[in-house]
């Protein structure tokens, strides 16, 4: 047999020994006592803290006294061998249409996000993984909740941070990056994130990551991507 045939073959029946593999990959049930529970890869204690390691990637910390019970997650699942996955905007009524699980690298807003990130000390991948998740690139997007523009400011936080016209890209990007430095100051980047999304009262009162899927959802997806 020609040995490039050969090498085509052999390749081909690994890569069907690793899809075979991810089928069969493990997985955790955590239970809250909130009765929601969490599908998760791994799980390990510090202190009076749980840090769960996500099936897609990255991880979450949550107060240990939240957690009533950890058992084995019988459903098997593919776990992914890249982040090509696909991300929905959170919340977000202005916009049905899916964004790619990939960091946009040029935007029409660039010069503006890096400005603002300049100013506020906040990374601008950061910036624009937020805006991504947030609102797809939509200046106009809205939600059901009132959040408003690119970086989906509600209307008390606009008014915070200064921003005359939530729909104009250069005043929601200041008022976004200046909120975002100010969650950071206080917050560790994957509860800086989770209180952006659920408020800075609930990562307090949980402990860490809020047990919302939503939440948990908003959180993984931007460390995806800022990663």
């Amino acid at each position: 047999m020609h040995s490039c045939t050969l090498r085509k073959i052999v390749v081909f029946v690994l890569a069907l020994m690793f899809l075979a593999a991810a089928r069969q990959a493990s997985a955790e049930l955590i239970f809250f006592a909130s009765d929601r529970s969490m599908s998760v890869k791994a799980h390990r204690f510090e202190g009076d803290s749980i840090i769960v390691t996500l099936r897609s990637g990255g991880e979450m910390t949550f107060d240990r006294s939240l957690i009533t019970k950890i058992g084995p997650d019988e459903v098997p699942y593919d776990e992914p061998a890249t982040l090509a996955a696909v991300a929905a905007p959170a919340d977000n009524d202005a916009n049905d249409a899916p964004a790619q699980l990939m960091a946009i690298a040029t935007t029409t807003y660039d010069t503006i996000i890096k400005n603002a990130s300049a100013r506020h000390g906040v990374r601008p991948e950061l910036v624009k993984a937020v805006i991504q998740v947030e609102s797809a690139y939509q200046p106009r997007a809205r939600s059901s909740k009132g959040a408003m523009g690119l970086m989906q400011l509600m209307p008390e936080t606009a008014k915070q941070y200064q921003a005359k016209n939530p729909y104009d890209p250069r005043s929601n990007i200041e008022a976004g990056v200046k909120y975002l430095r100010t969650l950071l100051d206080q917050f560790e980047l994957p509860l800086a994130l989770a209180a952006y999304n659920a408020g800075e009262g609930a990562v307090r009162r949980f402990g860490g990551i809020p047990p919302f899927p939503e939440t948990q959802d908003y959180v993984r997806k931007i460390l995806a991507l800022v990663r």
